[in-house]
């Protein structure tokens, strides 16, 4: 494939995502469990729970810093490198670019009170109180970004005459019918991802011999939470694939290499697809799964590919995509679920070595999904920047500097990736928890732990 400028703003686009995407996602789901850590040690009167909530937030003040470069990053490259989108879509999603904007400020402004009065009110749940308008900022940020995306899947609310726009509605753009099944999906994915990377993280110290209470309350709060959080995952993915089946049914029948038109369709797991006969090979089939996921019901009729000009299908190893994001959601679910069960069966064996391990596996696999999930959401739906309206290839720029700002911003991706993840480490290491609990008269010990 010719490296063009088109390929060089996809992939440039695509780098800036991928790496800003790991920064929204905890940007969304930390400061859900600084909250809910926050408000145990209050309503128990366990400083151990405080203490996470303290050294949660010292972290997330850091990936904020980082996720603040990236998303401005985002949008100038929205103008640079599609300028064409922007010209046609940017007057009808302005209104969510903006409000995305206030709600970060509105989010970073609470945060630097919540951060700067630890200790400074009578009663402690005043403070924790402070926390709650960084919630509402981080995830209505995410709703606000997210249902741009869901315009560019469902576009609603304009008219285009001669090429021009013109019946502007934004209420009715943002509202579009992607609109509740995606933002419901990315936040119940970030809150699960979030939880789980603390709880492997914890783990991960626990298996080096840190045995203390405050290790033990952390795996405990995140890892039953990310139980909460895999369960609402999944249901909404059901939705999700229902709603794929009603208003984007090329993505559907690509994502599982779904063919011909018909009831009581399989759900197709894995195989190798020969593209000259479309045949599946060595594939795991699921009778009738397919059209229950589409409809709830056996006899649900799914749409095939051939029922779309073969210009207008998505590449197909989107395929692989779906199922390692389905796949990987299922993993953390069983492992959280397996978790709270030896928790309430069995305690003694909470802290099996190899249950540990499958929990510092997650943490990982958890933002891999993350990642698999946007990936599979953009590519899936090619060939359209905005779906019906215009494509990929339609709305890039035509500047031959696009090769020079990907290796601008490459060295920039990486350089942020590292000194985060240095300052992050010597944050820790030098204030470990048994320092902080020593100086509030806290009994524990172990090693340190984000």
């Amino acid at each position: 494939m010719e490296f063009d400028t088109f390929m060089q703003s996809r992939i440039l686009t695509g780098l800036t995502l991928g790496f800003h995407i790991i920064f929204a996602t905890i940007g969304v789901g930390v400061p859900v469990m600084i909250m809910i850590a926050e408000w145990m040690g209050i309503r128990k009167n366990d400083p151990h729970y405080r203490l996470l909530a303290r050294r949660w937030a010292r972290g997330f003040t850091v990936t904020v810093a980082v996720g603040v470069v990236t998303g401005t990053a985002i949008g100038m490259q929205l103008s640079l490198l599609w300028p064409s989108f922007m010209q046609l879509a940017g007057q009808v999603i302005a209104l969510p670019l903006f409000m995305e904007t206030f709600a970060f400020f509105f989010e970073a402004i609470f945060l630097g009170i919540y951060l700067y009065t630890w200790d400074r009110f009578k009663k402690p749940i005043y403070h924790c109180l402070l926390v709650i308008p960084v919630v509402i900022g981080s995830s209505a940020s995410a709703f606000f970004i997210t249902t741009v995306n869901a315009f560019m899947n469902t576009p609603q609310g304009f008219k285009l005459e001669n090429g021009v726009i013109t019946g502007i509605e934004p209420l009715k753009a943002m509202f579009n019918p992607a609109t509740p099944t995606k933002v419901a999906h990315v936040l119940s994915s970030a809150y699960l991802t979030s939880a789980f990377v603390l709880a492997a993280i914890t783990a991960w110290f626990i298996l080096r011999g840190s045995r203390s209470d405050y290790y033990q309350k952390a795996l405990r709060l995140t890892m039953t939470w990310s139980l909460v959080f895999a369960i609402a995952t999944a249901v909404i993915g059901d939705l999700s694939g229902k709603f794929l089946a009603e208003y984007q049914p090329e993505k559907l029948a690509a994502a599982e290499w779904h063919f011909e038109t018909e009831k009581q369709a399989d759900l197709i797991l894995g195989g190798v697809l020969d593209k000259e006969t479309l045949e599946v090979k060595g594939e795991l089939r699921i009778p009738m799964a397919l059209s229950i996921l589409a409809g709830s019901h056996p006899d649900t009729e799914v749409t095939g590919l051939n029922e779309f000009p073969r210009d207008l299908w998505p590449p197909l190893y989107v395929h692989y995509l779906f199922d390692l994001m389905v796949g990987i959601g299922m993993y953390l679910a069983a492992v959280a679920g397996l978790f709270v069960l030896v928790r309430i069966w069995k305690k003694k064996h909470e802290w099996n070595p190899w249950l540990l391990r499958l929990i510092v596996l997650g943490g990982p696999l958890s933002m891999l999904a993350i990642e698999l999930g946007w990936i599979f959401t953009e590519v899936g739906r090619q060939p359209w920047i905005l779906r019906g309206f215009m494509r990929t290839d339609e709305g890039v720029t035509t500047s031959a500097n696009v090769g020079q700002m990907l290796v601008l911003f490459s060295g920039l991706y990486a350089v942020l990736g590292i000194v985060c993840t240095v300052v992050l480490i010597r944050m820790f290491r030098k204030n470990p928890p048994e320092k902080e609990m020593g100086k509030r008269g806290i009994e524990g010990g172990g090693q340190h732990v984000v």
